[in-house]
């Protein structure tokens, strides 16, 4: 069973449709059907959850492996609530006007923390389970 992982995504996934209705919104409210039109409010809601959209996937089929693999809960829990942590920060950065992007960075860095340190863990657990 994925426990640990549903419960990431789950949270990813309300993260991502409150992102979505941020777009929306702002589309409805410049009355915008396509692209940002110039209006940068817009277009940072847009890159926000299009950067959500890029990156997510793949942190959650990393993720998803680990325990899949029977990695121990916790190794699995911890680059997923780094995941929501980095994805959150960057939310909030990206959606803040220049120039203070220390919180869009701190969240990137955390995302690739996350994506680097789950594939590291998984190719070790999965040599660990292999020689063992």
């Amino acid at each position: 069973m994925l426990q640990v992982t549903s419960f990431v995504s789950a949270v990813l996934a309300i993260l991502f449709v409150r992102l979505s209705f941020a777009v929306i919104g702002l589309r409805r409210q410049h009355k915008v059907s396509l692209g940002s039109d110039g209006n940068v409010e817009l277009e940072r809601a847009i890159r926000a959850q299009g950067n959500f959209s890029e990156y997510v996937p793949i942190g959650i089929i990393l993720i998803a492996c680990l325990e899949l693999n029977a990695a121990p809960w916790w190794l699995v829990a911890l680059p997923g609530l780094t995941l929501i942590l980095g994805r959150l920060v960057h939310a909030k950065g990206i959606n803040q006007p220049p120039p203070d992007f220390s919180n869009r960075i701190l969240g990137m860095q955390l995302t690739f923390f996350t994506l680097i340190g789950s594939a590291a863990l998984n190719i070790a657990w999965t040599l660990y389970r292999i020689l063992n």
